[in-house]
């Protein structure tokens, strides 16, 4: 499926879905600077990821319901302008603390646009797969290019990376408003809806292994360039790498290997390799070379993991696109919160790479809880099959 069998709205979405993630690895070649100029510990450093995602996963759960209300268009302009003004106050502030207040609204923000520009995505494409594809490339791509972002801009100044994420938030604000039509109206729904998607067994499993997949996505992504020993241009790039995989994984091995294999059979396999990843970065020793090499082959699994716990949250769900997504990434984002700080604090106290064990654990964890509903996703697969 090329690019111009999408609607022109799920293009200009996925753009704007691109240039928002950029957000998020923005900050990572960024962390050691910080870190060095600011005189904060780890732990305080990963605050800025915590109080983001924490942040993000609680505004989840209203979300999917504000866009029911106002509209998905209204609510994903009011998240990028959200993102633009707070990304902006990063540049300008000198303390972790403010830092990290900071980034929890620009967590408020990044939460009102990815429930509803999935939504629109969903809502506008004729083949609901081959848009959750498209989605998940274009956030996979827009971390990958983060770090890059970060690295290049980070190496004159930590505060340039934040001012540059603002910018590009005005740029996509710009395309949504030129080019996306509001979608038909959903339902009106509230936050009472949106916690009884839990009720549904499968619903409440599939946000389960998010949560404890998230939770060693986080750990690899916030906590690894506080280990590396590198420049932040050099994890920019090891990062960039990193995102590149996740490309691959989500857009192309994802479709390829459901294909095959099934949905819940192939999310299996990728958390148990994505914990061997993890494992192996724990028997690293702190070695700068092994650390990249399996950042970089983690992307592979996490693009895969990605797109398929994505593809199953807006599949097993009878409830609306924005509450069914509003409710998945709620508790995946929270249940990702506690890495970094939790990362931030094992780390100096027991060992570099311990948190990388910790982060095999849960992902093994999220493997052992999607077996035991296997034939729930089964069905729920087969049902997505057949309707796209």
């Amino acid at each position: 499926m090329g690019l111009r069998d999408f609607h022109p709205a799920v293009l200009a979405t996925a753009l704007a879905t691109f240039v928002s993630f950029l957000g998020i690895g923005v900050v990572d070649p960024i962390l050691p600077g910080i870190a060095r100029e600011l005189g904060a510990s780890h732990f305080m450093v990963e605050l800025l990821f915590t109080s983001y995602l924490l942040v993000m996963g609680l505004a989840n759960l209203i979300a999917g319901a504000l866009a029911t209300r106002i509209g998905s268009k209204r609510t994903l302009l009011l998240g990028l302008a959200t993102v633009a003004v707070f990304a902006g106050a990063c540049a300008l502030v000198s303390t972790i603390e403010s830092l990290a207040v900071l980034r929890g609204f620009w967590g408020l923000g990044n939460a009102l646009f990815t429930t509803t520009a999935l939504a629109i995505i969903v809502g506008v494409a004729a083949n609901t797969r081959g848009a959750i594809t498209l989605y998940e490339a274009a956030l996979g791509f827009g971390i990958a290019c983060g770090p890059l972002l970060g690295g290049v801009l980070g190496a004159q100044s930590w505060r340039l990376p934040f001012a540059g994420a603002s910018a590009l938030m005005v740029v996509a604000f710009a395309l949504v408003v030129l080019t996306v039509d509001e979608p038909e109206a959903e339902h009106r729904q509230g936050l009472r809806d949106v916690l009884g998607t839990y009720r549904h067994p499968g619903v409440l499993t599939n946000a389960a292994v998010g949560l404890l997949y998230t939770f060693g996505f986080f750990t690899l992504l916030a906590y690894t360039p506080l280990v590396l020993g590198l420049g932040a241009f050099q994890i920019g790039l090891v990062f960039f790498g990193w995102g590149l995989f996740v490309v691959v994984g989500s857009a192309v091995l994802s479709s390829r290997l459901n294909g095959l294999f099934g949905t819940p059979e192939v999310t299996v396999g990728a958390l148990v390799a994505f914990a061997a990843t993890l494992c192996l970065m724990w028997l690293s020793n702190g070695d700068t070379a092994a650390l990249a090499a399996l950042v970089v082959v983690g992307g592979l699994f996490c693009g895969v993991l990605n797109a398929n716990l994505t593809t199953l949250a807006m599949g097993i769900s009878s409830h609306g696109r924005s509450v069914a997504s509003g409710a998945f990434n709620s508790l995946r984002f929270v249940g990702g919160a506690f890495a970094p700080i939790t990362a931030g604090y094992l780390g100096p106290q027991y060992g570099a790479t311990v948190p990388f064990l910790l982060g095999a654990l849960t992902v093994i964890a999220g493997a052992v809880v999607l077996v035991g509903r296997f034939g729930q996703f089964r069905l729920a697969d087969a049902g997505s099959a057949a309707g796209h």
